[in-house]
């Protein structure tokens, strides 16, 4: 009986998390795969002080997220049309939805190229197909279920991992990377900075959780089971990608990441003539995962803003405008995939204006996190120090990255 108990209690409590460990796992999405795969062959250990940095920092952001849509019982969007002007809602959420949009266009294409290289048949007759998938199963109500297999299937970039311990790296140099701050003035440093940055704290990440948050119906009782859940989240996705720097930088460093393949080569050592398909595996698994929260986010954001119906719970039907957004977004995507540039360049690309949209957003939840009204649930002196160091270190980079463009 006590047995029978004690399972009862423990699904009952799984049950509560939800959107913070499944935001977690779409960060690690092919954009986020090959993006830590540049860094690492491009920096080596070198930024993996600032990726230990981002995951407190990236926790900060995602908490006081949910929190807002926790205490309000509104999304972002909402939020920001009550308090600030409409001009500034649009604008962000045009930023947000151009962001996405080149996210999904990246995402897309890099399982088109995985698909390309395992057949033989060219990516471009895989983009319809690929968008025709996704819009299946969000149209018909099945992603809410498959997501879940998807995240148990996204277990298979663990082995990125066992990849890391496998090659042995010195534990010395790992822990003096990992805990000296290193700056090198460069524009392929700063260009990967920003790439990690944005792929670690993505703007979309952001809007997805606070939305899932107000469709969980989640409320001021539950903060800190949201606050659990998003930090889990948070560490789940940095572990795999700490381990992705790490297992290139000993494998790629001082070698150009041109293709997909070029990529997989972080997991040979571990997987052998396997790594291509382990790795194609996890993109594909990671891409229908991360794609349809990218669509999403931007539909949450869009109907929120001008007060349509909205969510996936509503029939295409009831909420015309929010799957309008939703299909489009990955039409799209497939049109920025006919363009002449290779997926490399995309996915790591997209990442970086990502990481270029950071301080908007940081600043804006700053703001947010200290407003009246959170009430009693005020953001606390450290999480506005991690918001701070966000938007200072985002800030600083992508000044300096204008600079020297120019």
């Amino acid at each position: 009986m006590e047995v029978g108990k004690s399972r009862s209690t423990f699904k009952e409590n799984l049950k509560k998390f939800g959107p913070g460990i499944i935001t977690g796992g779409a960060g690690d999405d092919p954009a986020g795969i090959l993006t830590y795969t540049v860094v690492g062959a491009t920096t080596g250990f070198s930024q993996l002080w600032l990726l230990l940095l981002s995951t407190p920092m990236m926790a900060a952001v995602q908490n006081t997220a949910a929190k807002v849509a926790t205490v309000t019982g509104k999304s972002l969007p909402e939020v920001l049309n009550e308090h600030f002007s409409r001009k500034a809602t649009y604008f962000i959420v045009l930023l947000l939805f151009i962001a996405n949009l080149l996210t999904i266009g990246a995402d897309i294409d890099a399982i088109a190229s995985i698909l390309e290289v395992l057949t033989g048949i060219n990516s471009a007759y895989f983009l319809v197909p690929i968008v025709a998938l996704i819009s299946y199963l969000v149209l018909f109500k099945s992603y809410r279920v498959i997501k879940r297999v998807l995240i148990g299937f996204s277990s298979l970039l663990f082995v990125y991992v066992v990849s890391a311990v496998y090659l042995k790296p010195s534990v010395g140099e790992l822990l003096y990377s990992t805990l000296i701050p290193r700056i090198d003035f460069n524009l392929a440093f700063v260009l990967s900075a920003l790439g990690l940055l944005g792929t670690t704290i993505s703007p979309y990440m952001v809007f997805w959780q606070a939305s899932e948050e107000k469709e969980e119906h989640a409320t001021v009782v539950q903060a800190k089971e949201v606050e659990l859940d998003t930090i889990l989240g948070m560490v789940y996705s940095n572990v795999i990608a700490y381990s992705i720097i790490v297992s290139s930088a000993l494998t790629l460093y001082g070698h150009r990441v041109e293709t997909v393949r070029d990529a997989a080569l972080a997991l040979k050592p571990v997987a052998g003539e396997y790594a291509f398909l382990l790795f194609s595996l996890g993109v594909i698994v990671s891409g229908l995962l991360a794609v349809p929260v990218l669509a999403g986010s931007s539909a949450y954001a869009v109907a929120d803003t001008f007060g349509w119906r909205e969510g996936l719970e509503n029939r295409v039907s009831d909420a015309k405008g929010f799957y309008l957004v939703f299909l489009g977004s990955l039409l799209l995507g497939d049109l920025i995939d006919l363009s002449p540039v290779t997926a490399v360049e995309a996915l790591f690309y997209s990442q970086v204006f990502d990481g270029v949209l950071l301080p908007v957003i940081s600043a804006l939840l700053f703001v947010l996190g200290n407003s009246s009204i959170l009430g009693d649930y005020r953001n606390s002196l450290g999480t506005n120090i991690l918001l701070a160091l966000t938007f200072l270190i985002s800030l600083i980079s992508t000044v300096y990255l204008f600079y020297s463009l120019l």
